[in-house]
């Protein structure tokens, strides 16, 4: 068979063979559950650590608060979970955390978070689900957040960063804060972001496995006449099966002359014998996503094409490129060049893994403020270059990598096949 089952030894090359742990990031306990016998992810550090780097990045920043209305930097702030929309919905849950202070928690769930969060039980304010959508629940919201700003002795407030704005905010804020010179929030959350701790390292090598498990029932799954949708539907139940909340996007399977130019997202096609079929896929465990990509070749017995193999070739070798530039001090521009821009899809070579973030993997004309990110060990992010030629077929390959204190090591380790590799 071409393709590798997970028992087998991973002959893979660079990145892969004859690993060395790297301490402290390699902690072996990934499991699922709680145990007494080892040190595994510390949750209760995670939390705190994240708020520290928050509240550090607030005081960096000289504004006296920050409003959080993106659900990914309420969860990294307080570690709330909401019921999760595919779409931002304003007043789902909301944060405000005061320059000094432990965040407030704005949410329609009060109960629930009142009781199962003690860490922030009395900072918990009940919010109607949506209500920042329109003027009227604006006022209301910002009303409240008044008076904690005013008990905390900031009555008029100098500078606030708000990290999503829809025109309701946009109006009644500045009705409500006529003296305050509004920032942007995000650039804050994602510069306390962008270096991960230990253990949210490890919460991220959790979610590459579960990946993993998800692409293995995805090749079981994979033959000639199965549908693109079926594939998926093996993949996600896995994640749902091993307890991922979500996933990181609505998750590609893409097959034959639709990897070329590249179709993402998957739909009922039915795969056929010998097509090259793209799976970019994700599951997220406590917030933290998984997220690579392969190429595989539709049927035991199908044989690639000389030009589809000298396509799979080109992409490795320029994502080994890149992952060979990756260390602490690189600029994430040099990992970009040593890729080539003409192995790169939309400008972008890669991003962070905790929702879109820093560091981003991008050309020096793309690169946020006109100024590169330096890599530092915690940063963790994919590498996925793509060539495609329309009529022979389209690679998409992509690695979760985290920056060490000597380099880089992979932590999407999962096989290619056979058949594609030289």
């Amino acid at each position: 068979m071409g393709i590798q089952d997970l028992r087998d030894p991973l002959d893979l090359g660079r990145g892969y063979e004859g690993r060395e742990f790297n301490y402290p990031y390699d902690n072996p306990g990934l499991g699922t559950a709680a145990v007494d016998w080892e040190e595994r992810i510390d949750v209760k550090r995670m939390r705190e650590e994240r708020l520290a780097k928050a509240k550090k990045a607030v005081k960096d920043a000289g504004v006296d608060a920050l409003f959080l209305f993106r659900l990914e930097n309420v969860k990294y702030l307080t570690g709330y979970r909401v019921h999760d929309w595919p779409m931002m919905f304003f007043g789902l849950a909301s944060s405000l955390l005061i320059n000094g202070e432990d965040p407030y928690v704005f949410t329609m769930d009060v109960d629930h978070a009142k009781l199962r969060m003690p860490w922030c039980a009395d900072r918990t304010m009940e919010e109607c689900g949506g209500s920042l959508e329109t003027a009227d629940g604006v006022h209301n919201w910002a009303d409240k957040v008044k008076e904690l700003m005013a008990s905390s002795g900031i009555k008029e407030p100098e500078k606030i960063g708000v990290d999503a704005w829809n025109q309701a905010l946009i109006e009644e804020l500045a009705r409500q804060f006529p003296k305050t010179k509004f920032v942007d929030g995000q650039f804050i959350m994602l510069e306390a972001r962008k270096c991960k701790t230990v253990d949210e390292v490890n919460m991220l090598k959790l979610a590459a496995n579960v990946t993993a498990a998800g692409f293995q029932a995805g090749l079981r799954k994979l033959k000639p006449g199965v549908r693109e949708c079926e594939v998926l539907g093996e993949i996600w139940g896995t994640f749902t099966g091993l307890g991922s909340e979500w996933t990181q996007c609505a998750n590609i399977v893409c097959s034959g002359p639709y990897t070329a130019p590249y179709r993402r997202f998957t739909s009922d096609r039915l795969i056929e014998h010998g097509d090259l079929v793209i799976i970019d896929v994700g599951a997220r465990i406590n917030g933290y996503y998984g997220d690579f990509t392969r190429v595989y070749v539709c049927g035991e017995t199908a044989k690639p094409t000389p030009r589809q193999i000298d396509l799979h070739v080109r992409n490795r070798e320029a994502m080994l490129r890149a992952e060979e530039a990756i260390k602490p001090g690189a600029l994430t521009t040099d990992v970009y060049n040593a890729c080539g821009e003409e192995n790169v899809l939309g400008g972008i070579l890669g991003h962070g893994l905790a929702a879109a973030e820093p560091p981003y993997i991008v050309p020096e004309y793309m690169v946020p403020r006109k100024k590169a990110y330096v890599l530092e060990p915690g940063m963790v992010f994919s590498i996925e270059p793509y060539v495609g030629e329309p009529g022979i077929g389209g690679i998409r390959l992509e690695d979760n990598v985290v920056v060490t204190d000597n380099g880089m090591d992979i932590i999407s380790r999962f096989p290619y096949d056979n058949r594609l590799l030289r």
